[in-house]
C-alpha cells in the first residue's frame, strides 16, 4: 500500500514509518523539517501541513492517510500556544481531507489521531468509545479535530479516529520526561497519585494502527490505550521498580500547577480509558501491563 503520514518525523511517526516500511509498504512522510532518524527508503516531504501545498498531490495518490500532525501538549499553555495547538491539528487535518479523492472502485482509508482528552475528566468511570466528549479545552480541541477528519467520509473514505493515551517507548516521548526525577532519586507520584493514567506501548500502537488499516470493518473512534490503565501512584511505583530508584517523593499539586499552569490541572486529573473497539475486534496487546511496558522501554 501507498501510505502517507503527516507528522511523520515525530516520536510516533518515526516508529510507525519504520514499522510499515518493514512490512513492505511504500511510506511518504510530511513534516516541517527533514529527519535523519527515518529510514532512507521513506520519502520525506518538508512542508507545513497547516498550509496547502504540493504535498496534497502526493497525499491524493495514497491508499492510506495517517494523520499525526500537531505540536505537543506538554508545554506551558499560553493563549498563543493554545491557538497553536488548535491550528497545527485542525488546519492540517482540513488540508489533508481536502486532498482526498476517491476514484470509482478504489478504497481510501484515513486514520486520524485524536486523544483520550476527548472524554474530559470522569473520575473512576471506565471510558469506552461510546462516551460523549467533555467540555474543557482539551476535550473541545479533540472534538473539533475529529470533526475535521470525519468530513472525509463525505468523499467516500473510511475514517478511523484513534484516540491516543500517553505513548511509552524507547528513544523519547513522554517517558523521557517522566523518568528524569527518578534518575535523580526524587521520583514519586504527582499530587495525591490517585488520578488514572491511560497509556499504550509504542510497539502496540504501531501494531494497532496496521490492524485498523487492514480491518475494513473498523471505523469511527478507536481508543489506542492499553487494557489496564493504572493510577499515577502505581505508575510511579512501577518506574521506581524498573529503574531501581525510590518512588516515594510526591510532587505537591500546587507546585505542578505553578510550573505547568493550566496543563498542570490536566495532569492531576487523568482518565480511565478502555480500548473496547480493539479488544472486541480481536486485537491482542503485547504489552497490556505497565511494568512489562516499562521494562521493555527503559
Amino acid at each position: 500500500m501507498k501510505i502517507f503520514i503527516t507528522g511523520g518525523a515525530g516520536f510516533v511517526g518515526t516508529a510507525l514509518s519504520r514499522f510499515l516500511l518493514e512490512r513492505g509498504h511504500e511510506v511518504t512522510t510530511l513534516a516541517r523539517y527533514q529527519s535523519s532518524r527515518l529510514p532512507a527508503l521513506v520519502k520525506q516531504m518538508v512542508s507545513d501541513g497547516a498550509e496547502p501545498g504540493p504535498w496534497q498531490e502526493e497525499a491524493a495518490r495514497s491508499d492510506v492517510l495517517i494523520n499525526l500532525a500537531g505540536v505537543s501538549i506538554f508545554h506551558r499553555w499560553s493563549e498563543k500556544y493554545k491557538q497553536l495547538l488548535r491550528d497545527s491539528r485542525l488546519k492540517t487535518t482540513r488540508n489533508l481531507v481536502n486532498a482526498i479523492h476517491v476514484d470509482a472502485g478504489s478504497r481510501v482509508t484515513l486514520v486520524s489521531a485524536s486523544a483520550v482528552g476527548y472524554y474530559g475528566f470522569c473520575g473512576d468511570e471506565q471510558l469506552t468509545e461510546s462516551f460523549p466528549p467533555g467540555s474543557d479545552f482539551l476535550a473541545t480541541l479533540a472534538k473539533d479535530w475529529e470533526a475535521e477528519a470525519v468530513r472525509a467520509r463525505d468523499k467516500g473514505a473510511r475514517v478511523a479516529i484513534t484516540r491516543f493515551g500517553v505513548v511509552l517507548g524507547r528513544g523519547g516521548g513522554a517517558l523521557a520526561q517522566m523518568t528524569l526525577p527518578f534518575k535523580l532519586f526524587v521520583g514519586g507520584p504527582l499530587g495525591a497519585g490517585k488520578q488514572w493514567f491511560s497509556w499504550i506501548h509504542l510497539e502496540d500502537l504501531c501494531r494497532a494502527c496496521l490492524f485498523v488499516i487492514e480491518n475494513e470493518k473498523i471505523s469511527g473512534p478507536v481508543n489506542f490505550t492499553a487494557p489496564e490503565p493504572v493510577r499515577n501512584a502505581d505508575l510511579a511505583k512501577s518506574i521506581g521498580n524498573v529503574l531501581h530508584r525510590p518512588s516515594f517523593f510526591p510532587t505537591p499539586s500546587f507546585m505542578i500547577k505553578l510550573v505547568m499552569g493550566e496543563l498542570g490541572s490536566v495532569i492531576l486529573k487523568g482518565q480511565r480509558v478502555i480500548p473496547r473497539a480493539l479488544l472486541e475486534g480481536g486485537f491482542r496487546f503485547d504489552y497490556p501491563r505497565i511494568e512489562d511496558a516499562l521494562r521493555n522501554s527503559l
